[in-house]
């Protein structure tokens, strides 16, 4: 695997030897605490998100159609006119000024076509992308390609262990400050203007060829930035309180159950959402400080975006975990 060029062709894997690490944070965002011990057990992770190269071999060899190539259903959508009811997904659209940052809607738009070799919509393509992580995957794509290749998501708990690289408590992935000596150690947005103006300093606008960034202690790379990550627990609004004694340091947590994991905003959907990590190129400092290891969101599991990827583990028969 070279590094620096973005020129990773295969993906390898890093095996971790598992361990003790304090999970979440104190310090940022409140679904992020409370800060506290976790064990996980050894396993293996991906060093890249899967690109748009291995997704490719992926769908040639099994014919396999994604969330956003299908048209959704309409018993799931009663109320909506079946002319909208087309395949499609979400893609970020940079506005031509400031906006308010309150409103999502803003800057993503639902776009008829998108998918994931079409990731803007119709005329955009990955084929001069083969080495960028491959976008538009909903879970259930996720979850396909993974069995494809004889492997797994990572538990939120695994990729937040992977993603401190070591460094136990760490902001970031390379340590605590954001721009050590200066220098750029991920694919986030570029200035504070976002979501309209980015200063191109990265060299990047959009996602980057997997490994353009540093790798982080374990040899991982883009723990931070270029795309979110899906992992395979469902989504709870905070961690748990830390044990009282270090014996009962929880082993292998998985999150809730997938009913805790509904968005009360919208009770007419029934929706699990599963725990996406590690921020993605349109983390600004000034208004998404979330490329950091303990950051954490919800996403829906039947809808993929232009800035969520994934990568996979492998694990060693060791039984089951506990729940948080």
């Amino acid at each position: 695997m070279r590094r620096g060029s973005g020129a990773v062709l295969d993906a390898t894997a890093v095996s971790l030897p598992g361990g003790v690490f304090t999970m979440g944070s104190d310090t940022h965002y409140p679904e992020e605490a409370p800060a506290h011990p976790v064990r996980v057990d050894g396993f293996s992770i991906d060093a890249t998100t899967v690109t748009n190269r291995q997704f490719a071999a992926f769908v040639r060899d099994t014919r396999y159609v994604t969330v956003a190539e299908r048209a959704p259903d309409p018993a799931d959508y009663p109320d909506a006119d079946p002319a909208n009811l087309v395949p499609g997904s979400l893609v970020f659209t940079q506005t031509p000024g400031p906006v308010d940052l309150r409103h999502l809607s803003q800057w993503w738009t639902w776009t008829a076509g998108a998918c994931w070799s079409a990731p803007e919509g119709p005329g955009s393509s990955v084929k001069r992308r083969p080495d960028h992580p491959v976008v538009q995957v909903a879970l259930e794509d996720c979850e396909a390609y993974a069995a494809w290749v004889g492997a797994a998501l990572p538990t939120e708990a695994e990729w937040e262990y992977a993603a401190r690289g070591g460094l136990d408590g760490a902001a970031y992935t390379w340590g605590d400050e954001a721009r050590p000596d200066g220098r750029i150690m991920a694919n986030t947005w570029d200035g504070p203007d976002f979501p309209w103006r980015s200063t191109r300093e990265s060299g990047f606008v959009g996602t980057a060829p997997v490994g353009s960034f540093p790798p982080n202690g374990y040899g991982l790379f883009d723990m931070a930035g270029n795309v979110w990550e899906w992992t395979a627990d469902w989504w709870v609004s905070r961690h748990p309180d830390a044990a009282e004694k270090p014996c009962c340091v929880p082993t292998n947590p998985r999150g809730g159950p997938v009913e805790a994991s509904y968005d009360p905003a919208q009770p007419q959907f029934r929706i699990g959402r599963r725990v996406v990590k590690g921020g993605s190129h349109l983390c600004a400092h000034t208004y998404c400080l979330r490329y950091r290891p303990a950051a954490r969101r919800p996403q829906m599991v039947d809808t993929g975006t232009s800035h969520l990827g994934f990568r996979c583990v492998r694990r060693t028969p060791s039984g089951g975990g506990t729940h948080e």
